[in-house]
Parts: C-alpha cells; sequence; structure tokens
C-alpha cells in the first residue's frame, strides 16, 4: 500500500493512519516531489507525480498495491491508475475529485514566501506563525503550514519547493484532460469530510465515468483534511473497504 499525501504536506502527516493499516499491510509513505524530503523539481504535473509513483512501485517490486491519496495526493493516484492499470490494485481516493478546482492557495505561497527567514532569531518560530496567521484567513492553519519549517543550527528554510508550487499551480488545481486509458475498472474508493465541498455529489458522474467500480462514503465532522479531523472515521472505511477488496480478490 502507498498512502499519497497532499500539497503543502508531508508522509508523515499520515503516520497514524499508516501506523493502523501497518497491522495488516506493507504501507510506504512517500513524501511528493518538491515536498519534504523528497527532491525539488521544476515540474510538478500530475502525470510526472504518477511517474515517481511507478517509480517507487518498480524499485520495490510492489505488486499491484493498494494507492490511497488525499487531495492532490488522490489526484496523482488517480493519473496512475488511469494510466497504467496493470500497476495498480486499487484506489482510495480522500476529499477530492478528478475536476479542475479555482485556485486558492497561491496566498498560502506567498504568506510563506514573504517571512524573513534568513534574519530570524533561533527563537522566531513563534513570530513566523503569528506572521502568517496576519496574512491568511483564520479558517487556515498556521500549524499545517509550519510543518514545513525546518531550522539549521541558527538557520531556518523551508522543505517545500515554493518557487516551483507557485509556478505550477495551474498545473495542480487542474487534472490531465488526456491520459492513455479511458477508465480504471479496477476497486476504487472515494471519501470525502461532509463538511469539505471538494467532493460534491455532481461529481460522482464524472467519477463513475473513469472508475465505474467506484464506492462513495462521507466521514462526518470532518472538512477537507478528514485524517487530521476524523483519522479514526477514516481508518475504519478504509479497514471495510480493504477488506472487502481483500475477498474479492481471493475468491
Amino acid at each position: 500500500m502507498v498512502i499519497l499525501h497532499g500539497l503543502f504536506g508531508a508522509g508523515c502527516n499520515w503516520s497514524e493512519v499508516a501506523r493502523s493499516l501497518a497491522t495488516r499491510y506493507r504501507v510506504y509513505l512517500p513524501d511528493a516531489r518538491n515536498h519534504g524530503a523528497s527532491p525539488w523539481s521544476d515540474t510538478m504535473s500530475y502525470p510526472k507525480m504518477a511517474l515517481d509513483v511507478k517509480a517507487l512501485i518498480e524499485r520495490e517490486q510492489l505488486q499491484r498495491p493498494i494507492l490511497v491519496g488525499h487531495s492532490m495526493g488522490g489526484k496523482t493516484a488517480m493519473t496512475l491508475a488511469l494510466s497504467h492499470p496493470e500497476l495498480v490494485g486499487g484506489v482510495a481516493v480522500i476529499d477530492i475529485a478528478p475536476e479542475h478546482y479555482a485556485e486558492q492557495f497561491s496566498a498560502y505561497v506567498t504568506a510563506m514566501r514573504s517571512l524573513d527567514l534568513a534574519a530570524a532569531a533561533a527563537a522566531a518560530r513563534r513570530q513566523f506563525r503569528e506572521a502568517l496567521a496576519s496574512s491568511l484567513r483564520p479558517d487556515i492553519s498556521q500549524n499545517f503550514l509550519m510543518q514545513n519549517l525546518r531550522r539549521h543550527n541558527e538557520r531556518f528554510d523551508w522543505r517545500l519547493n515554493l518557487m516551483a508550487t507557485a509556478v505550477c499551480m495551474p498545473d495542480l488545481c487542474a487534472f490531465p484532460e488526456t491520459l492513455p486509458h479511458k477508465c480504471y475498472e479496477g476497486p476504487a474508493l472515494f471519501l470525502s469530510g461532509e463538511e469539505s465541498d471538494y467532493l460534491r455529489k455532481e461529481s460522482q458522474a464524472r467519477i463513475l465515468a473513469l472508475f465505474p467500480g467506484a464506492e462513495f462514503g462521507r466521514i462526518p465532522d470532518a472538512g477537507h483534511w478528514v485524517h487530521a479531523d476524523q483519522p479514526q472515521a477514516l481508518l475504519c472505511g478504509l479497514h471495510d473497504w480493504l477488506s472487502e477488496v481483500h475477498a474479492t480478490a481471493t475468491r
């Protein structure tokens, strides 16, 4: 199983979910390109990131792993399943649909790039958080963005490639229009946060056209970051679906 995180995140955000799933499955938590400990690149298109996951599958000799992807990671998982269905045993997509979304994240990048990290003192983390809070809407979690700030002795820097993220934002908000295969016929689960509008009922027709075996579920009292808001409810949904997939595969 490979868990793919969302924009501005990292694999470690999914550690709690991964630990629970690892009691039954072998779990990989890679960082996406330009995120976490992964190499930086000028490009971040979904076909490119899908090829990164393909390379991981081939390097680790994984046999048709399940892909679990949230937001950007969900689009990456869908892209790989539609491009190379023979490599994928199933996709669980968390709170995202295969469609274009209005651009709303450039303000995050602008706020993060505006911080003067070079002039910061060792105790500046609180000041950074306050500066982000003053630049962003109240509902934006500064702690979520601050996880990308790392300290090297007396110096701070971002472990997120902010320049590439800004340049590639149109690609990240979209979904590839042309993919090699018209649909992925394997098992597919689409889970959404009940308080989120990222995966709407109107999206289901498009999803079913691309993923005819798709099942749908909603997690109560959860927004877009379902794994942070309701990790146990998310795990229950994943475990139930995975059990069904396994039972079907062994018949």
